[in-house]
């Protein structure tokens, strides 16, 4: 029978969506037990939050000063402690998570399998490849523990009519000094988080410039939306690379997304498969953003645009 484990990310006292979608992720593994660490310097608030998840067995709670900010190294050493008896180790695919269980499956001595889409089996997962061009089986050796970032873009997030044990936990461990945390420096926005929003508007290097991308933003207000970007505009300096959407950016499963002056490069494609629709706008009629676009709008964004925000 499976045991697993997730590992809960949070900031600032709030669950972050990505550890709901981790558990459903769990779940696909018939009879599995799943529980929910979490690691902080108060952990009770957060705790309290894990709790709610359908589908979750026990909440353990970590308390040490040294987690007040996740720190891979400072973190993985008592997740590894509390990974005895588990069978599985879960992480979100996230920034935080591709830093953080990569170094639990160090101390573990096992390989990572990363970015699961898909459960076949208690050992068995998909993945992508190939910039998502390909899907891959594979397959976890049995008689070691399973460490796994879950591809939060392919997976819903369960419920909250749950109501799981809480305990805490003591970890005996020796946490490195080398590593340690200075300062959190983040972008304060009013519009919806970029990983989470059901809308999310981006632009691309067809907007022009960082002056230009007033337009991006006025459409992405009017739609309560999320905004976005390709690498090309990231690059070129128009906006700030924690907006990159696509392979090397951030990875999302809106319910609509437009894009906007973006010409549909494979590595952006690869950030935005899971989106339920599609919509872009573009002069160019062979982009391939085209290809895999439910709704196309053919001329110049600086027309086309405010005519939309208009109609809105």
């Amino acid at each position: 029978m499976s045991k697993i484990l997730i590992i809960a990310e949070h900031l600032d006292g709030k669950l972050n969506a990505a550890t709901a979608k981790c558990v459903s992720a769990a779940q696909a593994i018939d009879g599995a037990t799943i529980d929910i660490a979490v690691l902080a310097a108060d952990p009770a608030s957060v705790a309290e939050q894990a709790a709610k998840l359908d589908g979750v067995a026990r909440v353990v709670t970590v308390a040490n000063p040294a987690n007040s900010h996740c720190v891979a190294q400072v973190w993985a050493p008592q997740i590894a402690k509390l990974a005895e008896g588990y069978s599985h180790v879960f992480g979100p695919s996230t920034t935080t998570g591709k830093d953080l269980m990569p170094c639990v499956a160090a101390l573990l001595g096992v390989n990572q399998v990363s970015d699961v889409m898909a459960v076949d089996g208690s050992h068995g997962f998909k993945r992508p490849i190939y910039a998502g061009n390909a899907i891959i089986s594979v397959e976890a050796p049995a008689g070691h523990p399973v460490v796994a970032t879950i591809r939060v873009a392919s997976w819903p997030a369960v419920g909250e009519g749950g109501s799981a044990a809480i305990e805490s936990a003591n970890v005996d461990v020796q946490l490195p000094g080398h590593t340690k945390f200075v300062e959190l420096k983040q972008g304060k926005s009013d519009r919806p988080d970029l990983q989470s929003a059901s809308r999310v508007v981006s632009g691309g290097r067809g907007v022009g410039s960082a002056e230009n991308f007033a337009v991006i933003y006025s459409l992405a207000d009017k739609m309560g939306a999320g905004v976005g970007a390709s690498r090309a505009a990231v690059d070129a300096g128009y906006v700030p690379n924690d907006m990159q959407v696509g392979q090397t950016g951030k990875i999302i499963a809106p319910e609509l997304y437009v894009a906007i002056g973006i010409s549909g490069a494979i590595q952006h494609l690869t950030g935005i498969k899971d989106a339920g629709t599609i919509v872009a706008i573009n002069k160019d009629p062979e982009a391939p953003i085209f290809e895999v676009a439910d709704i196309g709008l053919v001329g110049d964004l600086f027309t086309l645009v405010p005519e939309l925000e208009k109609a809105l």
